[in-house]
């Protein structure tokens, strides 16, 4: 096994041994296959594009933005860019903003990558909801599935509600607090990334690829 499988197995462990409900899904699915990378500017950039989009149609722009340039484009590049070709890719006049914004605050150093492993979760959330189009969100995702952070618990995702919904006999859809409540009391923490997995697979379904509809209220 290899170090971050270990890391998987504890997390795994602990679940098993606090919440009934995730230990039935544990031993029915195989350990999270998400893993952590370094290609942070990547992510987020993808992330902008992908949203309300399904998986499929988000793939194809994606790989037409990368085809126009070439390769994946520096920041220097997106912001020499003009709208007209990147539009011609697929892309809407807002997430090209968007987009354009996030180049931006690379170039002036308000997004800086190589420091984002020495902050907190909240410190990354506030970094990087500065950025027009990155929302709380797209952060949860992006510390998951990014940077392996495993206490992340994405209580503004519709599938972690529904799930939540579904496995713990909530008469209605459960609120943030009760969510909360839930993961309290069946001491998730530090787990919770792996416990929004489980859930995930425990509806056959990805995280909400569209921050506005995978947001509960």
């Amino acid at each position: 096994m290899s170090k971050w499988e270990i890391e998987l197995q504890q997390g795994t462990d602990w679940l098993s041994g606090h919440d009934v409900r995730l230990a039935e899904l544990i031993a029915r699915f195989s350990l999270p296959t998400f893993m952590p990378h370094k290609n942070y500017y990547r992510e987020l950039v993808e992330s902008i594009i992908s949203q309300q989009l399904s998986v499929k149609a988000a793939a194809t722009i994606f790989g037409r933005f990368v085809d126009h340039f070439g390769h994946f484009p520096s920041p220097d590049e997106i912001i020499q860019t003009k709208p007209e070709p990147l539009r011609a890719c697929g892309l809407s006049f807002q997430k090209i903003r968007y987009i354009q914004d996030l180049a931006m605050h690379i170039l002036d150093g308000t997004v800086k990558f190589d420091h984002l492993d020495s902050l907190s979760n909240e410190e990354v959330i506030a970094e990087l909801t500065a950025v027009k189009g990155i929302g709380e969100w797209t952060v949860h995702m992006f510390l998951i599935f990014c940077m392996g952070r495993l206490d992340v618990f994405a209580t503004g995702d519709l599938g972690i509600r529904n799930a939540m919904w579904r496995q713990y006999a909530f008469k209605k859809a459960p609120t943030v607090d009760e969510m909360r409540q839930v993961a309290v009391e069946n001491s998730w923490h530090p787990y919770e990334s792996i416990a929004c997995w489980y859930l995930w697979k425990s509806l056959d379904n990805k995280p909400e690829k569209e921050p506005e509809k995978g947001r509960v209220k």
